[in-house]
């Protein structure tokens, strides 16, 4: 198979069937919802809160709350009270179980639900897909991460409604350096070979640097898109503003680090200082705009018309020799 990244692939256009870029519909059905874009922000304490992932939900865009320092069953029944859906993530520990069972005691449940550990090819994995499908039978399961087809055909076969791709690619994610494995730096190419045996949807995480890269992402095989560092700089995000030089930051830290931990154990993340870049509403209309703009460029009407095109490889002996289809 070819190695690659974002950065080492380009989309070839084809010729465009719309008047308009705003005619391309850019929305996606995932689980029992049907979203505006297959963009999803990240699970993590600087990038969302309970504010954004409100406006999220009320606005026809898929969320997943992050799991740390949160009462999930009060945020459950506080989005339930305001008749949005209910995305939540969890872990694999004893509290997650009894997560799961307040949820469902109470009567309150989920719409989604995802395993969200570092290594998600996991026998816990297993173990707490079945007791959210016993407990919780109407939620739809996201699990994960992995980064090979094996953990793909595993996850779907225990259960998961859907898997989620990547192992360490992230901005904030230092996991090939502290560990030696990982998808960082050919996410790409990893999202191609797990995308190849799913049966069932796939979000990519991690890796995206530019709005061009959810394209990429849909033409390789994702439904979804899990987006950080990109959403990470915003007005409302809830990292720390810090100001350097004049000018202002936000704080965006991985969930692996000792910032999110708490104390310096199993560290596989970092903390660094996003550029303030305005307002989350804003950035989301723009990529929804770009990736109007691929699908024009990719001679389509709708999402799926981006798996459909031509791509070349840069950089390597081969570059621009080929056509891959």
């Amino acid at each position: 198979m070819e190695i690659f990244d974002y950065d080492n692939i380009l989309l070839l256009p084809r010729k465009c069937r719309v008047e308009s870029r705003a005619e391309c519909d850019t929305s996606i059905e995932f689980g029992p919802r049907r979203f505006k874009l297959p963009v999803v922000p990240a699970n993590m304490k600087t990038v969302v809160d309970e504010r954004i992932t409100e406006w999220l939900a009320a606005n026809g865009y898929f969320y997943v709350m992050h799991r740390f320092d949160l009462d999930a069953v009060a945020y459950a029944r506080t989005m339930r009270d305001k008749g949005l859906f209910v995305s939540i993530s969890s872990g694999v520990k004893d509290a997650d179980y009894a997560l799961i069972d307040r949820l469902a005691a109470e009567g309150l449940g989920a719409d989604y639900i995802t395993i969200d550990i570092a290594h998600g090819h996991a026998d816990s994995v297993q173990r707490m897909i079945a007791h959210i499908k016993q407990q919780l039978p109407d939620t739809f399961v996201i699990a994960g991460n992995v980064g090979t087809p094996e953990g793909v055909i595993d996850l779907e076969n225990w259960g998961a409604d859907a898997t989620k791709v990547g192992i360490g690619p992230g901005k904030v994610c230092i996991t090939r350096l502290k560990t030696g494995f990982g998808t960082g730096g050919w996410q790409l190419s990893a999202l191609k070979w797990c995308a190849r045996v799913a049966t069932k949807p796939i979000i990519a995480d991690g890796g995206i640097r530019h709005h061009g890269d959810i394209a990429k992402s849909v033409r390789f095989g994702a439904s979804m898109v899990m987006v950080g560092s990109l959403f990470a700089g915003h007005e409302e995000s809830p990292g720390n503003t810090v100001e350097v030089d004049g000018k202002l930051y936000k704080e965006y830290y991985g969930s692996a680090s000792d910032f999110n931990k708490g104390e310096y154990k199993h560290v596989e993340g970092k903390r660094i200082l996003e550029p303030v870049k305005g307002r989350f509403a804003d950035t989301v209309r723009e990529m929804q705009e770009d990736l109007q703009s691929s699908i024009s460029y990719a001679g389509g009407r709708q999402l799926g018309d981006l798996r459909k095109v031509n791509y070349v490889i840069l950089g390597g002996e081969n570059a621009g020799e080929h056509l891959f289809m």
